[in-house]
């Protein structure tokens, strides 16, 4: 059983969960905000403290988590076949996916 720490928050963006507590960096998909400015998620979906836990339907109302982008980047490759059989077809591609690196800061409830 993985234990969840005292002060955490789901969040979602980039049509994903995230599972985050302050002082955490985590990379999620590519926001358009510089780098060192403060970013705010609104779509709290989960909030737990010290003694409580609040679950939103579906967002917790008056909670908030506060961070600051700490850069942008490109994941490593991911490569990939398309291959049709008997057609003399085939095809090999490659992928980056570019992500935004967050340092979160604080985790508000209300």
């Amino acid at each position: 059983m993985s234990s969840i720490p005292m002060k955490s928050a789901v969040i979602k963006t980039g049509g994903k969960q995230y599972l985050v507590s302050e002082g955490q960096k985590l990379k999620v998909e590519k926001l358009d905000i510089e780098a060192g400015k403060k970013i705010a998620f609104d779509e709290v979906l989960l909030a737990t403290s010290d003694k409580t836990t609040s679950v939103g339907t579906p967002t917790v109302a008056g909670a908030k988590v506060e961070g600051q982008v700490v850069s942008h980047g490109k994941r490593d490759k991911i490569h990939g076949v398309k291959f049709k059989a008997k057609k003399r077809y085939s095809r090999y591609f490659g992928h980056r996916q570019p992500y935004t690196e967050i340092a979160i800061t604080k985790i508000t409830t209300k």
